[in-house]
């Protein structure tokens, strides 16, 4: 099986992530994203370190935030970093990015992060465009419909997505949307969303600006795949990613004999259990957009029965 690494990113909202230290010179504030975590050799608790954010970086400048790990020992509940957020919103007017539990596995894994809902961020920054959250929805991940009319990408990471979280998604109101990626998960780790919870964005009527999907890291990626075929949101959609989960030439066949996805610049596949040939027609049919697809994972399992086959992030 292919091991999916979550990485720190580099660069967040189209600048360089940077993550002060005591003997850097401060960079100017609109200059990177301001990556802020707790250095578990030192006794520094989240809330000092958000109050010395404030004090020494003119944070009305700041364009990007990435929260990275917000506990010095034992694990604690993200509830209260929102509650700083929301609560010095106004100390951030040119935010435009932010990145929440920016987590990898060597400091937690995303099964373990202990979300919250996160309705009250968005709610705090109506100019906010660019949203990305980490974690699982059985540790508290949850959001509200909203309506929020400058968010262009939105994008949750996780080894366990909750049905009620893409149902909210999918009634929020986001008339400036053109980015959304959701990895659904496990339901070992919560994931219980359905092609219906999707239904009202695969209409095509629900994000008039989408140009990318991605439905990925889903143990009914087939299913997925069957209901994009017939979509009509996938006529607007420029880059489209059904990868990292169990999609198989059930899907794949699905996908043969649905619409055209020639217009698409790219169609994401990667980790998934298609046969090469199916992988071949596949980008045949979908010429000249791009094919990304490795090398399949391999069925586990007794070969008399189902076969066992794993979403590429879920722990």
């Amino acid at each position: 099986m292919t091991y999916i690494r979550i990485q720190h990113p580099e660069h967040f909202h189209g600048l360089p992530v940077h993550t002060p230290a005591a003997s850097v010179p401060l960079p100017a504030a609109d200059a990177v994203a301001w990556r802020l975590e707790c250095d578990h050799d030192e006794q520094t608790d989240f809330g000092v370190l958000w109050q010395q954010f404030l004090d020494t970086v003119d944070t009305a400048r700041v364009r990007a935030l990435v929260i990275g790990p917000w506990w010095r020992e034992e694990y604690t509940p993200f509830a209260p970093v929102v509650e700083l957020i929301v609560a010095h919103a106004d100390r951030f007017p040119a935010l435009r990015g932010l990145f929440l539990a920016d987590v990898v596995g060597e400091e937690c894994e995303v099964s373990w992060l202990r979300m919250c809902d996160i309705t009250p961020v968005l709610e705090a920054l109506p100019l906010l465009e660019e949203f990305t959250v980490r974690g699982c929805g059985q540790e508290g991940l949850g959001l509200r419909p909203i309506r929020h009319t400058a968010l262009k990408s939105l994008r949750f990471e996780s080894g366990g997505l909750p049905g009620g979280l893409v149902r909210a998604v999918a009634a929020s109101e986001l008339p400036a949307l053109e980015r959304l990626d959701l990895w659904f998960g496990s339901s070992w780790y919560g994931a219980d969303a359905t092609v219906e919870d999707i239904g009202p964005v695969l209409s095509g009527g629900t994000f008039p600006r989408l140009r990318h999907l991605g439905l990925q890291n889903s143990e009914i990626q087939d299913e997925m795949a069957a209901a994009v075929a017939s979509a009509p949101v996938v006529a607007q959609l420029e880059t489209l990613a059904l990868s990292m989960g169990t999609l198989s030439d059930t899907g794949g066949e699905a996908l043969l004999n649905g619409q055209p996805l020639n217009h698409l610049s790219s169609l994401d596949l990667r980790h998934h259990y298609l046969t090469g040939p199916v992988l071949d027609r596949i980008r045949a049919a979908c010429a000249p957009a791009v094919v990304e697809g490795d090398e399949a994972e391999e069925d586990y399992g007794d070969p008399d029965d189902e076969p066992e086959r794993y979403v590429a992030v879920s722990e």
